[in-house]
């Protein structure tokens, strides 16, 4: 019998925990606080203090009796203190040339007074868009483009400088922003753009080959002219070289330069395709045979050398 009544009470007492930390903690008796999180307590419509530790805490102690008054003349409001990122798309904007633009900014934000966010502004997080947007289109209005285009930095500071003093008075801070796009928004213009860019790359690609062309022409007319240059100064140096030589061939064997000197002719006449006729070397004379009506004309022989 008396594990029986041990085991309905083990089984009574694990039902009635739940329902008695239901009901300590809709008594304000203690309540959990979420990491990034803060929790604000108002009694009899007016703001009693903050809890903002994350962990577990008894507004009793950090309130006094008055906590036990909250759940019937009080409430409880619960604010994310965590970092949010926001992202605007296309903001429009104006050049100074007149051309519209579509401008993307991404900013964060964080809350550091839980009760001003709740109680200056009642959509702290819309008006902050708009101070955003309207910032980013007075701070970017009628800019030269390539302003626009190149100097996103300094006009995203500018940005942050215009919006933060505001975001300050409704209870939270303004982290980075950024300027992340400025786009065309017109199609037929980025298509005209896009048309023109791609001209001007292929006429930039056709002077860039014509240069190089006129180089290497240039480099070949060059290298041409010093080899003919070099050939010429060989060619007239040629004879001398050659005259040199047969002198000294002369001066040490004259009979050497002699032959050299047939050799040379033989084939000068070798190379004019004539007909030659070579005759021993002890050979005397040249008995020219011709026909019944006479010897035929020297002037039709061909020339005669002796052979050896």
């Amino acid at each position: 019998m008396d594990i029986i009544l041990i085991i309905f009470g083990l089984i009574a007492g694990y039902a009635a925990i739940p329902i008695i930390l239901r009901l300590f903690r809709a008594f304000a008796l203690f309540t959990i606080i979420e990491e990034c999180e803060a929790q604000v307590f108002t009694l009899f419509g007016k703001v009693i203090g903050t809890l903002d530790e994350a962990g577990l805490a008894f507004p009793l102690f950090k309130f006094g009796p008055g906590a036990f008054l909250i759940p019937f003349f009080g409430k409880k409001y619960s604010v994310n203190t965590a970092m949010r990122q926001h992202y605007l798309r296309n903001q429009m904007v104006n050049s100074e040339e007149g051309t519209p633009m579509g401008v993307g900014i991404w900013y964060e934000m964080q809350v550091n007074n839980p009760v001003d966010y709740l109680f200056i502004n009642t959509n702290p997080e819309g008006s902050l868009q708009a101070n955003v947007a309207s910032s980013t289109i007075s701070a970017l209005s009628n800019l030269e483009m390539e302003t626009m285009l190149e100097n996103r930095h300094s006009l995203s500071r500018n940005v942050r400088e215009t919006v933060s003093p505001l975001s300050e008075k409704w209870g939270y801070r303004l982290g980075s922003v950024y300027i992340r796009k400025v786009a065309f928004t017109d199609k037929a213009m980025v298509e005209n753009i896009t048309e023109k860019v791609v001209k001007r790359l292929v006429q930039v690609t056709s002077a860039m080959k014509q240069d190089g062309e006129n180089r290497v022409g240039l480099i070949k007319s060059e290298t041409a002219f010093k080899v003919s240059q070099q050939m010429a100064e060989a060619a007239t140096k040629r004879p001398e070289i050659v005259g040199q030589t047969l002198n000294a061939i002369r001066c040490q064997d004259p009979e050497l330069l002699e032959t050299v000197l047939d050799v040379m002719e033989t084939e000068k006449l070798l190379e004019s395709g004539a007909e030659v006729d070579i005759l021993p070397q002890n050979a005397t004379c040249l008995i020219q045979v011709g026909d019944s009506g006479g010897g035929a004309s020297s002037g039709n022989r061909p020339p005669v050398i002796p052979g050896s």
